[in-house]
């Protein structure tokens, strides 16, 4: 007896129809067509500003098309509200995170998934299980606004994975994992999508890309520039697909000797009130001018608490005020504002928030911390001084806005990362600390930031790099450590350091002897 063969669903599981949407000065997406198989993985690739962003938001519900259809399952769809999205099947994992802080995590994935799914008492066995079961450990009773970046985006990638999704979209969801929990994730990836769960994936670390996606499209200016299969190309390809030119993107610079110590933090301690923060614990660091120092970590090891006793959001008692000193002056206890009045300029993780305010004009967030710099006289605010300092960060970093007078918010994350890069660096800080400085940016930003970095070091700057891109620390970095529960590493020279080296120190190996031998990773 012969058997039928079984019958295989070959309708799309989500397309887009000549999708289009314009803002103010802005035609966000132009005619985009996209296809989205069952289980199949597909990588969306672009420029900050491409549109990406735009069309998933427009595929949650959050955005609505100007004109275009979306057909779901075979059925044409008009996606109101996220809701609806939600109870369709599709979930999403935004850029820029969509928390509430003042609540715990049990509460945000409570209010996401609706009454139906339990109190958030309730769920809090499930967050652990399934939070423990794909490497991205959480506590449901901590209070969001307690979490690091890394930790945050554990709860959006859970929060999705605890409901029944059949499209899962993932916007930038790696931009803050180590190498290590990144595998995991794609190994959470690629299990779902072998149970038929479609993923739609932006990502600007095109290693990941080639390594996880089945097929990718290409968007330049809001309009689909190509199709391929990432496997097939290599990161310059991809690179060149994305921005027409690759020349220059991914570049190796030479390594040198900083000179005079500017920045010297010696034996530096400090208890954390927060239960669930982290303290420090006896941190020695020296970073010269001229130099770049790299601090690796795994989010939650004590990079916030260090970047806020730097920058003077946090300070000490007058009588510790040498732990931290700027060019042999203490400063520990000093305020943000004597800091930057010494040389500091700051970039700090949470660009929209912290780092630029979102409802104020791009001009008004350039006063915010380069008042200092003849933008005010007479306590009356120089505008014309503002606008021509705007406009030169626009210029010269390659910013992509209408004008200066546009919110902060409605920037890429991208751009809004050059914009303020460019506000920090154009103060010409002789002490730079910048947190992430390429989180979630495409390969042509974060050679534009790179190059800054390298130009501002080559100025006599002394500059602190905190960031979880172990490829870019080894990248711009002269030398490196790493945190680990509150404690540094010993720094050491990029050229005699192995990523496995830096993999220790991650994990709290300080004292193994560290191989003197060319780098190779």
């Amino acid at each position: 007896m012969t058997h039928p063969a079984p019958i295989v669903d070959t309708t799309p599981r989500l397309q887009l129809h000549r999708i289009s949407k314009r803002y103010p000065g802005c035609l966000a997406n132009d005619a985009i067509d996209l296809s989205i198989a069952p289980g199949e993985i597909h990588a969306l690739l672009g420029e900050n500003g491409a549109g990406k962003s735009t069309l998933m938001k427009i595929i949650y519900g959050v955005t609505h098309a100007d004109s275009g259809e979306m057909i779901w399952q075979g059925q044409r769809v008009s996606m109101r509200n996220p809701a609806q999205a939600r109870g369709l099947g599709i979930g999403m994992v935004f850029q820029h995170f969509s928390l509430f802080e003042t609540l715990t995590v049990a509460q945000n994935i409570a209010l996401a998934m609706g009454a139906a799914a339990g109190t958030p008492k309730q769920l809090e066995p499930k967050i652990r299980e399934v939070s423990q079961r794909y490497g991205m450990a959480l506590e449901p009773e901590r209070l969001v606004h307690s979490l690091s970046i890394g930790e945050r985006q554990r709860v959006e990638i859970v929060r999705c994975l605890m409901q029944d999704i059949r499209l899962l979209i993932l916007d930038e969801p790696t931009s803050v994992l180590t190498p290590q929990e990144a595998d995991e994730l794609f190994v959470t990836l690629r299990r779902l999508a072998a149970e038929g769960c479609s993923i739609l994936f932006i990502s600007h670390k095109l290693g990941e890309v080639r390594a996880l996606c089945h097929s990718a499209t290409v968007l330049r200016s809001g309009r689909v520039a190509g199709h391929c299969v990432p496997a097939e190309c290599s990161d310059q390809q991809l690179a060149q697909l994305m921005v027409g030119e690759a020349a220059a993107l991914i570049t190796d610079y030479p390594k040198v000797t900083g000179t005079d110590v500017w920045l010297n933090v010696q034996g530096l301690s400090w208890h954390n009130p927060d239960p669930f923060g982290c303290s420090l614990k006896g941190i020695d660091l020296q970073v010269r001018s001229g130099e770049i120092v790299g601090i690796a970590g795994v989010a939650g090891n004590g990079q916030d608490e260090l970047l806020a006793l730097l920058s003077g959001e946090e300070r000490l008692p007058h009588v510790d005020s040498a732990r931290i000193s700027f060019n042999l002056e203490p400063v520990a206890h000093l305020r943000p504002d004597a800091r930057r009045q010494l040389g500091l300029a700051f970039v700090p993780a949470d660009r929209l928030g912290h780092g630029a305010v979102p409802e104020l004009s791009l001009a008004d967030n350039a006063l915010l911390t380069a008042f200092q710099q003849g933008l005010v006289s007479k306590g009356l605010i120089q505008r014309g001084r503002v606008l021509a300092l705007a406009n030169t960060i626009i210029e010269r970093f390659g910013v992509k806005t209408p004008d200066a007078q546009t919110p902060a918010r409605s920037l890429s994350g991208g751009n809004l990362q050059k914009f303020i890069l460019g506000r920090e660096i154009l103060q010409q800080p002789k002490l730079l600390v910048a947190a992430h400085p390429t989180w979630g940016v495409d390969v042509g930003a974060a050679a534009t930031i790179h190059r800054a970095l390298i130009a501002l070091r080559e100025s006599g700057a002394a500059i602190l790099v905190i960031s979880e891109d172990l490829d870019e620390l080894f990248q711009i970095s002269d030398r490196l450590g790493a945190l680990c529960s509150g404690r540094m590493s010993p720094l050491q020279a990029t050229v005699d350091t192995r990523l496995t080296d830096v993999g220790g120190w991650m994990a709290g190996q300080f004292d193994t002897p560290q191989s003197l031998v060319p780098a190779t990773h």
